[in-house]
């Protein structure tokens, strides 16, 4: 389970393309891929970049009019999608960074 004071990052295995204001991500182990809108995108950005889930998390509720709840919901959603398809790897933010990424 994905809690908002762990890091992500993308594996190694998985390429990500931008196309416009959306991404492809693509398993290169399954050869499974997955297609983001453009919240998506952004919170895929966000989340493999910030310090940890919780400030992604921040920062996409300055950026959205969206209730605090409803984010972290579909936050939440997204993240265990890429993790269950091997898209995101993620770690409790109090441990080094994994080898594997």
């Amino acid at each position: 389970m994905v809690t908002f004071s762990d890091r992500a990052a993308a594996p190694k295995h998985v390429l990500v393309r931008l196309l416009d204001q959306e991404s492809v991500l693509l398993n290169l182990e399954t050869e499974q891929y997955f297609g983001l809108d453009e919240t998506g995108t952004r919170m895929w950005q966000l989340v493999t970049t910030r310090p940890n889930i919780g400030a992604a998390y921040e920062e996409l509720l300055a950026e959205y009019d969206v209730q605090p709840e409803q984010l972290r919901e579909n936050l939440a959603e997204l993240l265990g999608q890429l993790v269950e398809h091997g898209l995101l790897q993620v770690w409790p933010g109090d441990a080094g960074r994994p080898e594997a990424v």
